[in-house]
């Protein structure tokens, strides 16, 4: 499966675009995706401005409405490998793990 991932983010990241970053990392190493970042002024999230995550030209919309959890980014790739899916799950879960520990640590 050919996987074009764009991150779209402020200069410098903060923690979504951070976030969207690392989750990109994991797609490309566990699914051999292209990955391009571009940064951006315009404050649009989930849409064409940071932060957002597109997977295929298509911005993958949080559940939440508010930041984009693991489970938002694998219901868009549905047809995976099992294998696959655990190893991305995992990668992906730790880098929405390192985010929040950071927070926590912030505070």
């Amino acid at each position: 499966m050919k996987l074009d991932v764009r991150v779209i983010s402020q200069q410098p990241p903060g923690g979504r675009c951070s976030l969207y970053a690392e989750y990109a990392e994991a797609l490309r190493q566990c699914l051999g995706a292209e990955v391009e970042t571009v940064f951006s002024a315009e404050r649009c999230a989930h849409g064409a401005g940071f932060p957002a995550l597109w997977l295929n030209g298509q911005a993958v919309q949080p559940a939440d409405g508010v930041i984009l959890m693991p489970e938002d980014i694998l219901q868009v790739l549905d047809a995976i490998p099992t294998e696959q899916t655990v190893q991305l799950t995992a990668l992906l879960n730790a880098a929405l793990e390192a985010m929040l520990t950071q927070a926590d640590s912030n505070c």
